[in-house]
C-alpha cells in the first residue's frame, strides 16, 4: 500500500515505505491458534453436559475477547504503523483512533546507524538509529530490510549535502 500522495509536499516522492517486520505478528498468531484450539477442546469436553449450551456461549465470548484483544488489535496496530523515507524527510506514523507521528527533515539528519541480532539478521530486520540535530537519537525497531533502508537513507542524506547531486 503506497503512502498517501496527498500527505507529501510538492516535489517530494516516497523512497521507502515499510510496516514493522512480520515477526511482530508471531505472538498474536500463536495466541489465535491456541485460543481456537483450547476453545474447541473445552467445547468438546463439555458437550455431554446438560449445561453445554451455556458453557459454549461462555467459551465463545472468552475466545472472541481474547482474539480481539491479543490478535486483532496487534494486527491493526502493525498495519497502521508506517515507516516512510521520502526525498525530503523521514516519517513515522502510528495509531488507529489516536495517531502520533514524527517527521525528521533530511537536512537535520546527522548520522544513520543500524544494528541487528543474529536472529534479526536471519529474519531480515533490525533497529535503525537516526541522529538528528535534536535530542537523543531516535530508534526505530523491527524495520524490515534495515541494511537496505540504512543505505537508501544514507544516500538521501548524502545527496542533500553541499556538493551532492540534489538541491
Amino acid at each position: 500500500m503506497p503512502y498517501p500522495d496527498d500527505l507529501l509536499v510538492e516535489g517530494e516522492r516516497v523512497v521507502v515505505h515499510k510496516h514493522p517486520h512480520w515477526k511482530m505478528l508471531l505472538v498474536p498468531v500463536l495466541v489465535f491458534l491456541v485460543t481456537v484450539g483450547l476453545g474447541a477442546f473445552l467445547a468438546a469436553l463439555v458437550s455431554a453436559q446438560s449445561w453445554a449450551g451455556i458453557a459454549w456461549i461462555a467459551i465463545a465470548v472468552v475466545g472472541v475477547v481474547l482474539i480481539v484483544w491479543l490478535t486483532l488489535v496487534p494486527l491493526v496496530r502493525w498495519r497502521t504503523t508506517h515507516f516512510v523515507v521520502t526525498t525530503r524527510r523521514v516519517l513515522v506514523r502510528e495509531g488507529v483512533l489516536s495517531r502520533q507521528g514524527i517527521d525528521i527533515p533530511m537536512a537535520r539528519v546527522n548520522s544513520v546507524q543500524f544494528r541487528h541480532t543474529v536472529l534479526e539478521r536471519v529474519l531480515g530486520c533490525g533497529t535503525l538509529v537516526i541522529e538528528s540535530g535534536s535530542d537523543e537519537p531516535l530508534e526505530f525497531h523491527d524495520v524490515p530490510g534495515v541494511e537496505r533502508v540504512h543505505a537508501l537513507l544514507y544516500q538521501e542524506t548524502d545527496d542533500d549535502l553541499p556538493g551532492g547531486c540534489r538541491r
